[in-house]
């Protein structure tokens, strides 16, 4: 009887161990495909750029808004990144941080798939640059 005993807790030991393996290692994530921007977005002008008044405004709505999914550091590392399905790259990454000011804008308010569209969340437009203003600080 106690050799039974035995081999079920070593069994549950074991079940439980790849349950915990299946919810704690990294989920294999698609790689999002190429952004489709509308011109009016590539040529956007930022007119908040030379604007350091802006900087502590954007650190509270980048805190507020993205740090859930990007992290705290911009990394792609935030509490709600391992539930989604895409992988979240680095805002960090030379290719985020060469594209336009528009094209952030773009990417960041209107979204896609799993980056959720913030033109009503995120209304006021000098909060919109104020936010994409911080993130080329994330270097």
């Amino acid at each position: 009887m106690k050799t039974l005993k035995n081999i079920f807790l070593g069994l549950s030991l074991i079940f439980a161990g790849i349950l915990l393996a299946a919810f704690t290692l990294p989920q294999d994530k698609k790689i999002g495909g190429p952004w489709e921007i509308p011109a009016k977005y590539k040529t956007m002008k930022n007119t908040y750029k030379d604007d350091a008044s802006l900087m502590k405004v954007g650190k509270m709505l980048y805190t507020k808004h993205c740090k859930s999914c990007h992290g705290s550091k911009g990394e792609g590392n935030g509490p709600k990144a391992k539930s989604m399905k895409t992988e979240i790259r680095s805002l960090k990454m030379a290719e985020v941080q060469a594209q336009s000011d528009g094209i952030l804008y773009y990417q960041s308010f209107i979204g896609r798939d799993e980056m959720p569209n913030y033109e009503k969340k995120i209304g006021d437009d000098e909060d919109r640059w104020a936010i994409i203003n911080y993130l080329r600080t994330l270097k």
